[in-house]
Order: C-alpha cells, then structure tokens, then sequence
C-alpha cells in the first residue's frame, strides 16, 4: 500500500522481521511476508532433511572421490577466512575429501580472516592457492560502482569470485566446487537489494561511464562462461551446508576450539571493505540493512526467535566509535578524499534499471534453464 504521495507505506512481517526496505515484498492477509512464506514452502526443502540429506550427502562425496580417482583433488574450495567457507573446509576433511582451498584476494582482507585461512588449511593439511587481483584495476571498478551509486557495490567482488574459481578448478581438473553458501541462514535475500552480479553488460557499462582503466585481467563470469563451465568442462557447484545439520553458532564453537580460528567482528567482516558496505554504506544510504534478511532466515530455520531480532535491530549496523577510522581507511585505500567519500554518500540512489544491463535476456535464459532442468 501506498501513501497520498505515492510512497510505500511502512510495514514489517509478522512473522519474520522483513519490511518494506524490500520495495518488491508483498503480504499475505495475516500479514506474512513472501519471503517467510516462500522459505516455508520451498527454501525449507532444501535445508538438512535427517536421513534423507544424510544420504544425499554420502552420494555427493562418492560422486566427487569418483570424479578424482585419478587426479589429486576430488573438488575445490573457495576459503574466504570467514565461518561457512572454513566450516565447508573443515567438514571436508572430516568426509575424507582432497580439497583444494582457493581464495580470491580482492585488497580487502581483514587480518583476522587471513590468519584463520592459514590456521584452517595448514591444520587440516589442504593444499593452498590464492589468486590475487589485479589492485588497480580492481580498485578502479569498486570506486565506479560506488560513484554509480547503486547498491551492487560488491558485484566486482561477487562475480571475480566464481570466475576465479572455475578458471582453477578448470586448470586442475576439478569437476566439483564447494561453496559455503547455505540456505540455513541465506535463505532470504530479497532481490530488489542487489541484482544479478553474473550480468557482464550491466558491470561493464558502470566502469566505462565512471571508471578510468580498462579491465584487461579481471576474470568475469557472465552466463556464457557459466554454460562453457558447467557443460563443456563438466564443473558443478556444491552446497555442501544444505546436507548438514548446519548452526553458525555451533559451526564458530568448533573452528575455535580445534582450529585456533577467532571471530572476525560482523556478517562479512572478514572482507574490510565488504563489512563497511553492509553495516554503513547500504542502511545509510539506500535503507537496506542485511541483518533483516540474517534474522529472518534464522527466525525461519529456527535458530533465533523474533523478538531477538527485533531487539538486535533496534541497535545501529554500525559502530559509531570505528565508524570515521573505517571510513577513513576506505577513502584512502580507494585513493580518495574523505569529501569525496561523503559527495558519493550524498548521491542521489540509482539502480541497474538506471544503466545498460541484459536483465531481459538473462531472465529469459534462466527461465528456459530452469524449464529444462524440470523435465
């Protein structure tokens, strides 16, 4: 519903504690959003199931020591120093798996999050590679997105990261990726917050208006590499956290104590720039705080009840004693000016429909993919 002036009305679920910061949420007559909803009746499928996913599991990691039989991985973990990815590391080794471990280094690393990747993979005994991109040209295409002013602010980071990946797994021969995403408690992301980071058109037209290099070495994943990947080379992507009876809060407990890992201060900290961008730069200024989205999905799994995450939300996403050293920080990596940081914080918010973007296509070859994997 709207106002006299047109403008979304407020209003938050009863169930979970999404509102709508999603300009795209609808509500049921009770008053249920269509994400708690849509978790219920789909997403919750696709958690740890009991039996069921224990045997789905035990079939995935013969499938993937079958696939390296005669080869020296039988998959490829993407390690980013945070809680799911060194979880998904650990877990590995317990399933008796040869893992390579592979991160993408962006410039952002926090220190804590590089000391927990060589905790975790020098202790479990996996082999390492970090691929590392290129700082300028990297840095240039942050500092487009960010002067675009959308709130894709980490599509440069989120679409290096699978093509990285993939470009290893190709190299060695890898037929398996393990990720840590996990619908236990990144089940609900609303897709007006952030769209397709795979949409190449879309990035390259943000860094030929606003950037200044060209981007000769950063690795890109749009669908036509994604295609080339999945059915030339024979590369899946597996979730490995689906088919587990997966808690944050246990997985944290158990990587400290037998890992010597240590928390990292917030959701995505482990990324410096990453960490900004989610607890200041997105609830400033586009009103979108991915604590909702956390809260709802655990609310949802069980893990956290409502008025627990109301309380948390009721306190800033930020912290206001680091918050001007953090900014501070940024600007200067970035290689600009703290008036200049605040002159793009007072932009006026934009989204991709504000810029070249294949959204129509993508939609309509997602939605043939999805037909075809049906039958």
């Amino acid at each position: 519903m709207t106002d006299q002036k047109g403008n979304l009305k407020y209003r938050q679920c009863c169930r979970c504690v999404m509102d709508t910061s999603d300009s795209e949420i609808a509500f049921s007559e009770d008053g249920n959003c269509n994400h708690c909803s849509d978790f219920f009746e789909k997403t919750a499928k696709y958690v740890y199931q009991g039996k069921s996913s224990d045997a789905k599991l035990m079939e995935l990691v013969e499938r993937m020591k079958k696939s390296g039989k005669n080869n020296k991985y039988d998959c490829l973990i993407g390690i980013s120093g945070g809680t799911d990815s060194c979880y998904v590391v650990y877990m590995a080794k317990k399933l008796g798996l040869r893992a390579l471990t592979v991160h993408m280094d962006n410039g952002w690393n926090s220190d804590t999050s590089v000391k927990n990747i060589k905790n975790v993979v020098s202790k479990l005994g996996f082999d390492y590679q970090s691929y590392v991109l290129d700082w300028e040209e990297f840095k240039d295409l942050q500092l487009a997105f960010l002067k675009a002013s959308v709130p894709e602010i980490e599509t440069p980071t989120d679409i290096a990261i699978p093509a990285a990946l993939h470009q290893i797994a190709a190299k060695n021969n890898i037929k398996f990726i393990i990720s840590g995403g996990n619908y236990a408690t990144e089940g609900i992301l609303p897709k007006s917050w952030h769209y397709d980071a795979k949409d190449v058109k879309y990035l390259k037209s943000i860094q030929r208006k606003f950037g200044s290099k060209k981007l000769k070495t950063f690795p890109t994943f749009g669908f036509m590499r994604e295609i080339y990947y999945k059915y030339v080379k024979g590369i899946r992507m597996i979730y490995l956290l689906n088919y587990l009876p997966y808690s944050k809060k246990d997985a944290m407990k158990v990587l400290e104590d037998e890992l010597g890992w240590k928390y990292y201060g917030g959701k995505h900290y482990e990324s410096k720039f990453t960490g900004f961008v989610q607890s200041y730069v997105l609830p400033k200024k586009f009103n979108i705080d991915y604590r909702r989205a956390t809260f709802s999905t655990q609310i949802c799994a069980g893990e956290i009840n409502r008025n627990e995450a109301l309380t948390e939300l009721e306190k800033l996403p930020y912290d206001e004693s680091v918050v001007a050293i953090e900014k501070e920080y940024l600007s200067k990596k970035l290689d600009i000016s703290l008036s200049e940081f605040e002159e793009i914080m007072n932009l006026p918010p934009k989204t991709h429909r504000d810029y070249p973007n294949n959204q129509k296509m993508l939609e309509f070859i997602y939605s043939i993919y999805r037909y075809l994997n049906k039958k």
